[in-house]
């Protein structure tokens, strides 16, 4: 009879990246963590680059909640002028979500960080709502720079202290981070959902 025979055995999902005590991790310099997380996983060769993005969350208000981040124990969110995260999205098997800044587990599967660090924009005040700007791994590497000088208050001293690497550089001098950083509107539940 259909269906008896032994069950198909899903294979375990290897993260793309150490654990997270091993990843190079700056707090508040979300950006450069994930630059440096698609930087590992292009060196490492485990999963091809094309399947992983960068996920900027922001909004025109710049304030963001996200909940489960280390920066706020407890339930409440902390709210960010911007967030980005890892997406990974395998060609077999659900996809995962990196945030070196969350208390979730690392990687966590997609459904659980929209669940549980996203949540519905239902549930959020409009002026709260987030918008997505997803870019592809390979681009991320080749265009993204920064200076940090966002990080800098009006005296010009740091408002975190900065990674102790030097500026991330791509093809040139270091330059704002974002400049007309683009976000457009996206619903978890539509493009951004994977698998």
């Amino acid at each position: 009879m259909e269906g008896d025979g032994p069950a198909a055995t899903v294979p375990q999902y290897q993260p793309a990246c150490p654990t997270r005590d091993a990843c190079v991790y700056s707090s508040c310099y979300c950006e450069e963590n994930i630059w440096k997380l698609c930087e590992y996983i292009k060196t490492h060769d485990q999963y091809p680059l094309e399947e992983c993005s960068a996920v900027f969350i922001s909004n025109e208000k710049k304030m963001v909640p996200i909940w489960k981040q280390q920066a706020r124990p407890g339930n409440g969110p902390v709210i960010w002028d911007y967030h980005v995260v890892l997406l990974h999205v395998p060609s077999e098997g659900q996809s995962f979500i990196y945030d070196l800044d969350s208390i979730l587990p690392f990687p966590c599967p997609f459904d659980i960080y929209v669940e549980d660090a996203l949540k519905s924009d239902d549930d959020i005040h409009p002026q709260f709502r987030r918008k997505f700007r997803v870019v592809r791994a390979d681009s991320y590497l080749k265009n993204f720079a920064s200076d940090r000088s966002h990080m800098k208050d009006s005296s010009g001293n740091w408002r975190e202290p900065p990674p102790a690497y030097p500026c991330i550089e791509t093809g040139g001098e270091p330059r704002p981070s974002f400049p007309g950083l683009c976000l457009v509107p996206a619903q978890i539940c539509g493009p951004l959902v994977p698998r």
